[in-house]
């Protein structure tokens, strides 16, 4: 396994538009567990699309549950679903409800966060690493993150979203004393 480059705004190649997943193979999931050791040894995130390692291909991972176990640790509670980590082949969402404005921030855009309206709840369909469909429903900030790693396999960022200009903030860099 490798961790791979991630590619960081304002690369063009960031808006390109990705292919669906037609061979379920070793190629796929060797790509998968490279995936997954780039957002693993990356800076601190919830989710990775491949068109943010240079690979344009319908493939996302999403994992709320850290994110989720520090803020239970800290007492504070934060609305979601967790499905555990997620590795969402072809995806596409079947049903979305409702619509909330939250902060999010991109390992592609490093250096700002903004806020951007998202469905609060949504159904979707995607299939394994092996072909196997299946349907998963996410809510709160779960959701958020599915459709924010989705937005990347249409050539959109967070940024293409936001609320309005004024909603895009330089991002806070604490320092470990």
């Amino acid at each position: 396994m490798s961790v791979l480059e991630v590619l960081t705004y304002p690369d063009v190649r960031l808006k390109k538009r990705s292919e669906e997943v037609s061979q379920f193979d070793d190629d796929l999931r060797q790509f998968v567990a490279d995936l997954q050791e780039t957002m693993d040894g990356g800076p601190p995130s919830v989710g990775i699309a491949a068109p943010q390692v240079n690979r344009f291909q319908r493939i996302v991972i999403v994992d709320v549950s850290g994110m989720l176990a520090q803020a239970k640790q800290r007492k504070r509670r934060i609305k979601s679903s967790n499905n555990g980590r997620l590795c969402l082949v072809n995806p596409k969402i079947t049903r979305a409800e409702g619509q909330v404005s939250g902060r999010e921030g991109c390992l592609s855009v490093p250096d700002y966060t903004g806020n951007v309206l998202r469905a609060s709840r949504i159904t979707l369909f995607a299939q394994n690493t092996e072909g196997e469909a299946r349907e998963y429903e996410c809510s709160g900030f779960e959701a958020r993150a599915v459709q924010h790693e989705l937005d990347h396999l249409d050539g959109l960022l967070f940024l293409d979203r936001l609320v309005s200009s004024n909603e895009l903030f330089r991002r806070q860099v604490y320092k470990l004393t």
